[in-house]
């Protein structure tokens, strides 16, 4: 309604100045498009600074694109740089690994040897053991018997020391090896060369010699002591060896013969000589030599009587035992005090 009203004015008016009315019309249509033009002028302008605005800005995000691009390339680059270092770390780990287990191995085989070495020593550490008990057995032994050997010292020493003086009293000249008792007698004097069969002068020499040499050795004082009685036969090297053995047992054996027959001997004492009497022939096994190195033939040839006393063995083998004990300590302290 209201619409219509309007419509109607406009009309009246148009019909009473028609001319006006255009004129009213083109101005207000000038007005219109001066207002378009200026606002599409603003609008071109806001357009063209906004353009502008994005174009620095998307300029700047070029740059900062490009920037961008380098860091991410230059990331990349170090990138493939660690991916390189990681791939020989890699390998390197790897080769450890390998080592490490190589060396596992080893170790493995070391404790196996190591516990190997321990059972040795555990085994080594019972011999010690029972070494340590032995030798104290044996010095306990040793010390138990220091006076007895004490005793058999001076006991052999007492019967050369009487076997000296009672010859020399009976005018003989057969020598007593000091350190041993040993007394040798001239073979010459009891054969003729080759012969076993004892001459009239080597029976003389016996009947003064057997006596005296028995006083001393059968004496009370000495019958717990005595062992044996070693009569030995020795010859040249003249000959070979299997004939001066038979020549120089067969002259052993008949001078303990003559002995064991000899009438001045009494009962007891024959009796005692049966047990304790030897003979044996040593061939050319024991020469005498002289000074230059050449044998003397002559001494070579003889009859030894020798004695023993009943611990005599026991008394090397302690001595062998002392020996081995003061060379071990010796060898000890060189190790000691050794560079």
């Amino acid at each position: 309604m209201a619409r219509q009203r309007i419509h109607n004015r406009r009309a009246a008016r148009g019909s009473s100045g028609g001319g006006a009315s255009w004129i009213s019309y083109s101005d207000m249509m000038a007005a219109l498009l001066l207002i378009f033009v200026l606002i599409l002028t603003y609008s071109l302008f806001q357009y063209f600074s906004m353009l502008e605005t994005k174009t620095r800005e998307l300029e700047q995000q070029t740059i900062e694109l490009n920037l961008a691009r380098d860091d991410v390339a230059a990331k990349e680059q170090a990138l493939i740089i660690i991916q390189t270092d990681l791939d020989t770390l890699q390998e390197t780990l790897g080769a450890k690994e390998k080592e490490l287990e190589a060396a596992n191995v080893i170790l493995i085989s070391r404790e196996a040897e190591l516990e190997e070495l321990q059972k040795t020593l555990r085994l080594k550490q019972a011999d010690l053991d029972a070494a340590t008990a032995k030798l104290e057995e044996q010095q306990l032994a040793l010390s138990s018997q220091a006076r007895r050997i004490e005793d058999l010292i001076g006991v052999r020493a007492n019967i050369i020391e009487d076997l000296s003086a009672s010859l020399n009293r009976a005018n003989m000249k057969a020598t007593v090896d000091p350190n041993n008792g040993d007394i040798v007698l001239d073979s010459a004097v009891f054969f003729e060369t080759g012969k076993s069969t004892i001459k009239a002068e080597g029976q003389a020499l016996l009947n003064r010699f057997i006596p005296v040499y028995l006083d001393v050795l059968l004496r009370d004082e000495y019958s717990d002591y005595l062992g044996e009685i070693i009569i030995e036969g020795h010859t040249d090297s003249s000959g070979s060896y299997d004939n001066n053995l038979k020549l120089s047992q067969e002259r052993a054996l008949q001078v303990a013969i003559y002995c064991l027959n000899m009438p001045s001997l009494t009962r007891q004492q024959k009796a005692k000589l049966q047990q304790i009497l030897t003979a044996k022939g040593r061939s050319y096994s024991d020469l005498v030599y002289r000074a230059d190195g050449t044998e003397d033939a002559d001494a070579s040839r003889r009859v030894e009587f020798k004695f023993s006393l009943k611990d005599s063995e026991m008394i090397q083998e302690m001595n062998r035992i002392l020996e081995g004990q003061i060379d071990g300590k010796e060898t000890t302290e060189g190790e000691e005090t050794g560079p």
